[in-house]
């Protein structure tokens, strides 16, 4: 009878019928419901929420760091995703990657673009409207999605227009499904329209405008949205916040993806394997240049390449070399650092600006180009010029003296060694000669004139 007296309200009709049927069945199932009901954990632990940040061009490295974003919220179980995003814009590939990983997410994910003074441009608008929940920090903006080339040149007008009813039909299609200002939308891509936190929440392109964290917690609290097929409630009161920090590995791969690294590793790349061909057997400046070149290489597949740029920077390396072999008075030179210069200004399409080369990075690249490749240079070509040091060729133009007279045969001394000598001329003992040719055993010498018949 005591455990019907410590049992819950909610069981009493249980009680009342294994009290009146007495069965077996009865008595099991009220236990089972009985032990759930106390012997589980007395108190739930707070919700956890993950964040994640942003901050950069939309490239591989971003699409890898909010898919392992994604699959970390989801292993914790966390409640949803916040990520700060904060970029010019980048490449479609990695953006729709993005996209995809967003769209299918286990949880909510929610875009929040910030800090103030950030942005979500181009490609970002596409992944602020395909967020759950799209949020804003006061002082940002919003904007210009239009699509352009990225291989440096101008597309034809059917190819153009291909690639932005492509980007219109794709951003439509993402603005209805979350409810968002399909016409805007549109606008973005086709006129580049911009818009303010504000005027972005008043015309229905984002959620919220919120000033920090915190401010966005408040705001997500009880709000209720459309995920799947069901409706989602957040709570956000008491939730523990969890940063999702970028590795290492990214963080190096994003580094690498600036163009202004990605310019220095090609610069150090070119010089490296110069060295090496000038100088073989060195292998520092093969190995350093090679790797060099490679991550060049990575950086550059994810960056805007203009290919008239890279053909006029090598172009100027080039001239640069033939400088030093060749007599032109410096007009290689001249025509080199101008290649350079050009090169490095037309390297990256001039429609994205954020892409663009800092005058500051590329000047004195520049000028430690030429100054190193006209080092290295020289030093090979009085490597491959200076006389052999081993070896019977080391022996021609070297100095000995007649160890008797040559007439034209006889013995010579030079360098320690006495060898058989035909000379060209007659030679008494004693006198200086000079070898010039080395016939198997037998050198040929030329005499010089003793210092005693000099002076």
């Amino acid at each position: 009878m005591s455990i019907f007296r410590t049992t819950p309200s909610r069981f009493w009709p249980v009680r009342v019928s294994l009290w009146q049927n007495r069965k077996g069945p009865a008595l099991i199932a009220l236990s089972i419901l009985f032990f759930s009901c106390h012997v589980g954990p007395s108190r739930a632990e707070p919700s956890l929420v993950i964040t994640a940040a942003y901050e950069g061009v939309i490239n591989p490295v971003a699409a890898e760091y909010l898919h392992e974003a994604i699959a970390h919220a989801e292993q914790e179980r966390a409640r949803f995703l916040v990520f700060q995003l904060d970029t010019p814009g980048g490449l479609d590939t990695s953006m729709r990657l993005m996209i995809k990983d967003i769209t299918g997410a286990q949880l909510p994910i929610v875009v929040y673009v910030a800090p103030t003074g950030g942005r979500a441009a181009s490609a970002g608008v596409f992944l602020t409207l395909a967020a759950h929940v799209s949020a804003m920090a006061p002082g940002t903006n919003i904007g210009a999605a239009h699509p352009v080339a990225m291989g440096g040149g101008e597309m034809d007008e059917v190819m153009k227009e291909k690639v932005e009813n492509d980007a219109v039909a794709y951003i439509r299609s993402i603005a209805e499904r979350r409810g968002r200002n399909v016409e805007w939308a549109e606008n973005a891509v086709k006129k580049s329209v911009s818009a303010t936190a504000t005027q972005a929440r008043e015309l229905g392109v984002i959620d919220l405008i919120a000033s920090d964290l915190d401010d966005l917690f408040r705001q997500l609290d009880g709000r209720e949205l459309a995920f799947g097929e069901q409706t989602v409630t957040l709570r956000t009161q008491g939730v523990r916040t969890q940063d999702f920090p970028m590795g290492w590995r990214l963080e190096t791969m994003k580094a690498i993806s600036d163009p202004n690294i990605a310019y220095v590793l090609m610069t150090i790349g070119t010089i490296g394997l110069i060295a090496e061909l000038y100088s073989p057997g060195a292998i520092l400046p093969g190995v350093v240049g090679a790797i060099s070149l490679i991550l060049a290489f990575y950086s550059l597949q994810s960056l805007p390449v203009n290919y008239a740029g890279v053909l006029l920077f090598i172009m100027g390396v080039v001239m640069l070399i033939l400088e030093v072999t060749v007599t032109s008075y410096g007009v290689l030179a001249i025509g080199g650092v101008t290649a350079m210069v050009l090169g490095s200004l037309f390297l990256f399409n001039q429609d994205f600006p954020y892409y663009q080369i800092s005058w500051s990075v590329m000047l004195p690249v520049i000028a430690l180009a030429v100054g190193f490749t006209f080092l290295v240079v020289n030093f090979g070509v009085r490597a491959l010029r200076r006389q052999t040091p081993t070896g019977s060729e080391g022996m021609i133009g070297r100095i000995g003296s007649a160890k008797t007279n040559l007439t034209p045969n006889g013995k010579i001394f030079v360098q320690g060694e006495i060898w058989n000598a035909v000379s060209s001329a007659p030679v008494t003992e004693g006198q200086p000669i000079q070898i010039t040719r080395i016939d198997g055993l037998t050198v040929h010498v030329e005499p010089l004139e003793s210092q005693n018949e000099g002076q």
